[in-house]
C-alpha cells in the first residue's frame, strides 16, 4: 500500500456566517493523482489552500508526512516582489534542487527568464507560475486551474510534463480531457462534505449520478416512513400512544432528519431564445485575405458556412482566431476577396472576456439591460428572479453588483444575458472559461438543441468534440484548413494537434557596423501608449456605438426633415463621421490585439 503523504480530516471553515466546508476530507498518497471536483463555490480552492498550509480551518486536522515537500499553483500568482521572472522561478527551489531545470521549463514555456514581472501578460504570468511550481519536482503538487490562460499547445505540453513527473498531485480543472488523461483518484466536494472515488475522473460522472440517485431514493423512503408514523400518531389508540414514547421520539427524529437534509443544487436550466429562421447560406468566403503589420492572418481562404453548421475554430494564441471571426461575421472587411453573408441573420456573441459587464451594475440590471423586471425567452415572459434561478443565482443576489461575483458566476451571468436575446447565429469565444462541469453539460445540451448556426472558438478539446461538426485549423502563415468532425477527428486526419505558432524572423535590412555590433532587441511587450490604447479603445468604441444608435433613432423620425432640415443634415453628417471613427477605432484595436497576441505567442 502506498504511503500517505498528506491527510486533511474533518475540515470545517465558515466565511461571512456561511459554512464553506463542514466535514471535508482529503488524503494524498505516493503516486496518487487526484481530481478535486465540485460546483463553483463548493470550496475547492479553499480546501487546496488548507492543504498547502495557507489557511487555517475552523476545525479539523492537517497532517503532513515529515520531510514531504509541497508546491502550490494559485489561480492568481503574484510576481511583484521579484525583479525578473527567473528570480521568481528560482525562489521556489530548495537547497538540493537543480537550477538548470528552471531554464529548461522557462524555455519550454516560451519565456527567457529576463522578463520584468510587471510587463507580463496574464498568459505569461501563468506560464512563469507553472515553471516555479514544477521546477523543484516536489512530492506533492497542488494545482488550481493550471490551464487557465493557456492555449492548446501549452495545455498539451503541460499534460505531457505532468505525466512524466513522479510527484503526486491534486488538480482542480474544468478541462475534462485534461482530468481524464491525468488522474487516478477523484474527490468530490458537495454541500460542504467530500466523497472519494478510487478511480480517475473518467469514471466520476457515472458514479456521481449513482450517488445522487441513491440519495433521492433514500429521501423518498424517509418521506414514506414519516407518513406511516404520522398515520399511527393520528389513528393509533390514545393510551397506547402515550405509553409508546419511543414511536413519538422516532417521528420527531425522522422529521428532524428530513428538515436538516441539504439537497443537491439544482442544475442550470439553460435555453436560448430562438430568432427567425436565417437563410440556408450563413456566410461564404471567397479568396479572402487579411494581414496586419505585414503578417498574414488569413490568406486566400475559401469557406462555406450553411445554416445549422457548428464550426470550431482552433489555433495557438496569436493565430488570428478573433480576426477570422470578425471577417466571417462581416464586422471586418478583408484586404482582398469577398464575404457574402446570408439573409435574416440575428447574431449573438458570448463575450467570455466579461469586458462588456459593468462592474457597478447589478445582476438584475445586466440580465434585463436595465429595462424593467422581466425577461422574455422564446416568447415566454419571466420575472428576472425566476430567470436568475435557472442559472443558479438565488433571489437575494438580484441586487448584487457584478464586481463581487466570482469568475464562474460572471460566466453564468454572461450566458443568462446573451441567451435571452433572439438569435440564429451564436458566436462563442472561449465559452467554457470558469464554468463548472454541470454548467458545461447544460451548455452542451443547449447547443445540441439550438436551431441556428454556431461559430466556436475554444481551447477545450472535449467541448470541441462534443459540439463541433467541423474544425477550422490554423496551419500557419495565414493558411486555414477545415476538417470534418471534432478536435479528435481533426487530430486523426491531420496526424497532430495544435502546434505552437513559430514566429519567423523578418528579413532585416543591411545593418550598419554599429547596428551589427549591438543589434536591437525584438520588441517583447506593447509600448505604454499601445497598451493604454488597447485598454481604452473598447470604451471608446462602445461610446461611438451608443452615439450611432442615438443618431439612428433621431433620423428614424420621419418628420424631422420637414420640421428642422438643418438638424436633419447635421445628424446625417455626424452619423457618417461617427461611423468612420468607429471603423478606425475597431481597425486600430484589432491591429493592437493581433500585435499583443503575436508578442505573447
Amino acid at each position: 500500500m502506498s504511503r500517505i503523504l498528506l491527510h486533511l480530516r474533518n475540515i470545517g471553515l465558515t466565511f461571512g456566517g456561511r459554512p464553506i466546508l463542514e466535514s471535508a476530507e482529503l488524503a494524498v498518497a505516493e503516486g496518487e493523482r487526484v481530481a478535486l471536483v465540485g460546483r463553483n463555490g463548493s470550496g475547492k480552492s479553499t480546501l487546496l489552500k488548507i492543504a498547502a498550509g495557507m489557511i487555517e480551518p475552523d476545525h479539523g486536522e492537517r497532517w503532513l508526512q515529515p520531510g514531504t515537500t509541497i508546491r502550490y499553483l494559485p489561480q492568481e500568482p503574484d510576481l511583484t516582489a521579484h525583479a525578473t521572472v527567473r528570480d521568481y522561478v528560482e525562489s521556489g527551489l530548495g537547497p538540493a534542487d537543480d537550477p538548470h531545470r528552471c531554464t529548461y521549463l522557462l524555455r519550454e514555456l516560451g519565456l527567457t527568464g529576463d522578463e520584468e514581472p510587471k510587463r507580463l501578460s496574464g498568459g505569461e504570468i501563468r506560464r512563469a507560475a507553472i515553471a516555479r511550481t514544477l521546477a523543484p519536482e516536489p512530492d506533492i503538487l497542488l494545482l488550481d486551474e493550471p490551464t487557465n490562460h493557456l492555449d492548446l499547445p501549452a495545455i498539451e505540453w503541460l499534460e505531457a510534463e505532468l505525466k512524466s513527473l513522479r510527484s503526486a498531485f491534486v488538480l482542480i480543472s474544468h478541462d475534462r480531457r485534461f482530468l481524464d488523461s491525468l488522474t487516478n483518484r477523484t474527490v468530490w466536494l458537495d454541500r460542504g462534505a467530500s466523497r472519494r472515488l478510487e478511480r480517475g475522473f473518467a469514471h466520476f460522472e457515472t458514479w456521481r449520478d449513482e450517488v445522487l440517485a441513491k440519495e433521492e431514493a433514500e429521501q423518498v423512503l424517509l418521506a414514506k416512513r414519516i407518513e406511516q408514523e404520522e398515520h399511527w400518531m393520528r389513528y393509533g389508540v390514545t393510551a397506547r400512544r402515550k405509553r409508546n414514547m419511543r414511536r413519538v421520539d422516532l417521528l420527531a427524529s425522522l422529521r428532524k432528519e428530513r428538515k436538516e437534509h441539504v439537497g443537491s443544487l439544482g442544475g442550470v436550466r439553460m435555453a436560448s431564445s430562438s430568432g427567425d429562421l436565417s437563410g440556408k447560406l450563413v456566410a461564404e468566403a471567397k479568396g479572402i485575405s487579411k494581414s496586419f503589420g505585414g503578417r498574414p492572418i488569413v490568406a486566400n481562404l475559401d469557406l462555406l458556412i450553411m445554416r445549422g453548421d457548428r464550426l470550431g475554430i482552433v489555433g495557438p494564441n496569436g493565430a488570428g482566431k478573433t480576426t477570422l471571426i470578425k471577417l466571417l461575421t462581416g464586422a471586418l472587411e478583408p484586404d482582398s476577396g469577398a464575404i457574402r453573408l446570408g439573409t435574416n441573420l440575428q447574431t449573438v456573441t458570448l463575450d467570455q472576456s466579461r469586458q462588456s459587464l459593468d462592474p457597478n451594475a447589478t445582476l438584475s440590471d445586466v440580465i434585463t439591460d436595465g429595462r424593467g423586471s422581466s425577461v422574455t425567452v422564446n416568447g415566454e415572459t419571466k420575472h428576472v428572479i425566476s430567470y436568475m434561478k435557472d442559472f443558479l443565482f438565488p433571489p437575494e443576489k438580484a441586487r448584487t453588483p457584478v464586481s463581487v461575483l466570482s469568475g464562474g458566476e460572471r460566466g453564468r451571468l454572461i450566458l443568462a444575458r446573451e441567451l435571452a436575446k433572439p438569435s440564429n447565429l451564436l458566436v462563442l469565444d472561449e465559452p467554457t472559461n470558469d464554468l463548472d462541469l454541470e454548467t458545461l453539460d447544460m451548455l452542451q445540451e443547449m447547443l445540441a438543441d439550438y436551431q441556428g448556426t454556431i461559430l466556436l472558438v475554444s481551447h477545450d478539446r472535449d467541448f470541441l468534440d462534443r459540439c463541433a461538426t467541423s474544425v477550422l485549423m490554423a496551419e500557419g502563415d495565414g493558411k486555414w484548413t477545415e476538417y470534418a468532425g471534432g478536435y479528435s477527428d481533426m487530430v486523426t486526419q491531420r496526424g497532430l494537434g495544435v502546434e505552437a505558432r513559430k514566429l519567423k524572423a523578418e528579413a532585416a535590412k543591411a545593418p550598419s557596423p554599429q547596428a551589427a555590433a549591438a543589434p536591437p532587441q525584438a520588441q517583447r511587450k506593447l509600448s505604454f501608449k499601445e497598451k493604454h490604447a488597447l485598454e481604452t479603445l473598447p470604451a471608446t468604441m462602445k461610446k461611438l456605438e451608443s452615439e450611432i444608435a442615438t443618431l439612428e433613432a433621431k433620423l428614424a423620425d420621419a418628420a424631422l426633415f420637414t420640421r428642422d432640415p438643418k438638424a436633419f443634415e447635421q445628424a446625417v453628417s455626424r452619423l457618417s463621421s461617427v461611423r468612420d471613427e468607429l471603423a478606425a477605432a475597431e481597425e486600430q484595436w484589432l491591429e493592437l490585439e493581433m500585435k499583443r497576441e503575436s508578442l505573447e505567442g
